[in-house]
């Protein structure tokens, strides 16, 4: 592995007048993406490339004009003509790719680095990370402070209907989903730890991305690593074992506040019904009521560190609670795709067993006097394991039907068997639960036609494509 040409942050921020184009390669992820976007609106010349560009990415990165190049038709000789190739963290360590780049004699390296060091050095930064609810949260915080009359900054690892998953904003807050995922393979450490974060909320903390983290502890070394280069506040979840412990180590720095159904702050929920929430939060030691048009616990919690950093910050509680009264959800997200011979179709990108659990709980909520038939595809390394084996059958229990979409590919994570989806149905059968495994799309459409009614909801948790049904003729039939 050759890194002569591998650029730090701090070499990069010194380099800055000499940077004008900038390639990403493998644009098409989520996090490459946006990055290329908020780095174009700083006005440097973006251009990208990748293998593949599948829709919403492609169609997000066509409608903000950086052109895109297919890897297979370009040539070390045009890349040469770049002053700086951002890596994306899909190039393989011994590709043949990554030993092209290196060989470049042009600068590069990972986007988190690029956005620390371009975008994020001098903006008053707020994190949102966690295992779960960190797309999520880091969209609502988002429009509850442009709500407020804010211009706020944001990264969200996800698509959004009717505008970009990135924004410059006016510097005075960039809320920045902050991924655990490690940033490159020549960078081994989390994303966030280059995102120069400012303030740190913590929605969640417990095992996952298994292809890369052999424990929690792992996982909570990178928050070790970060959250004492934090300069002002954190909000963290009191309801995991794990992001207590870090509170513990670290309580005397800084602001902090704890929140979560293990916290004296709440949230404590009111009523929830399919108009929304009403809950309640204790804050400076008096409860304050607030309404929302969202439901489902998760949400509910989501929401409330939202609140508690707009409050920290000196924002009027009446102000805030007028704020979150109308708020919207990123796609993939408990997204209603249209219905399918009278049923209702709903997409989400679910695929942790405590994420499956409260989607359905939500989903129930929702649509209280229908079936929730679930179809679940283990898309991610860790699902595709046997990490989860024995939780995801009770994850999946409170749906009345079950339908596991069975893995193409084995799982990556080493020293773990491939998740049995086999026992998966035994399992729910036992729990008296009606479940069914789909090898292909053509036994999975299958199975939807047989069950598709006007009294059912399909809800469709996979970070992937589901063997291919979001790619099919099925989205093209629904209404």
């Amino acid at each position: 592995m050759n890194l002569y040409n591998l650029i730090s942050s701090n070499d990069l921020k010194n380099r800055i007048d000499q940077i004008k184009k900038i390639f990403f390669y493998r644009i098409c992820g989520t996090g490459m993406g946006a990055a290329a976007v908020l780095l174009k609106e700083k006005g440097f010349n973006v251009e990208g490339g990748d293998l593949n560009f599948y829709p919403p990415m492609s169609d997000y990165l066509k409608q903000t004009n950086i052109p895109c190049h297919n890897l297979k038709e370009i040539n070390p000789e045009f890349l040469k003509t770049f002053d700086l190739i951002v890596v994306g963290n899909v190039v393989p360590k011994r590709s043949s790719d990554a030993r092209m780049i290196e060989e470049l004699s042009v600068p590069f390296i990972s986007f988190p680095s690029v956005l620390g060091a371009l975008v994020l050095s001098n903006t008053n930064v707020v994190g949102i990370a966690g295992t779960h609810g960190k797309t999520t949260t880091t969209y609502l915080i988002t429009q509850l402070f442009e709500n407020l009359g804010f211009n706020p900054g944001y990264m969200v690892g996800g698509v959004i209907e009717g505008r970009p998953s990135a924004r410059l904003g006016d510097g005075k807050y960039f809320f920045i989903e902050s991924d655990e995922y490690d940033s490159a393979y020549f960078e081994k450490i989390s994303k966030f730890r280059r995102y120069e974060i400012d303030h740190l909320i913590l929605t969640s903390l417990e095992f996952d991305h298994a292809d890369i983290f052999l424990n929690l502890d792992q996982i909570k070394q990178q928050f070790c690593e970060v959250i004492p280069q934090v300069t002002s506040s954190y909000i963290f979840s009191a309801d995991y074992e794990a992001s207590i412990d870090l509170y513990n180590r670290y309580k005397g720095q800084k602001k902090w506040q704890l929140y979560g159904e293990k916290s004296k702050t709440g949230p404590s929920i009111v009523k929830m019904n399919q108009q929304g929430t009403v809950f309640k939060l204790l804050l400076n030691d008096k409860l304050h009521t607030f309404k929302t048009n969202l439901m489902g616990k998760h949400n509910i919690l989501n929401l409330s560190s939202a609140i508690m950093f707009a409050h920290m910050e000196g924002i009027e509680i009446e102000q805030i609670a007028q704020a979150v009264t109308q708020l919207s959800l990123v796609k993939r997200r408990q997204e209603v795709r249209g219905t399918y011979k009278n049923a209702i179709v709903i997409d989400d990108f679910a695929h942790h067993p405590r994420a499956i659990t409260t989607t359905i709980d939500s989903i129930k909520i929702g649509y209280p006097t229908k079936k929730i038939n679930v179809i679940f595809e283990p898309n991610s390394a860790t699902a595709r394991s046997s990490i989860f084996q024995d939780e995801f059958p009770n994850a999946l229990k409170s749906a009345d039907i079950v339908i596991v979409a069975k893995p193409i590919k084995p799982t990556t994570v080493e020293g773990k068997k491939d998740l049995d989806c086999d026992k998966i149905i035994k399992d729910l059968n036992s729990l008296n639960r009606k479940a069914y495994i789909a090898v292909d799309l053509k036994q999975l459409q299958t199975y939807i036609d047989s069950f598709a009614d006007a009294n059912s909801v399909f809800l469709i948790l996979s970070n992937g494509t589901c063997l291919g049904l979001w790619e099919s003729t099925f989205v093209s039939n629904l209404i």
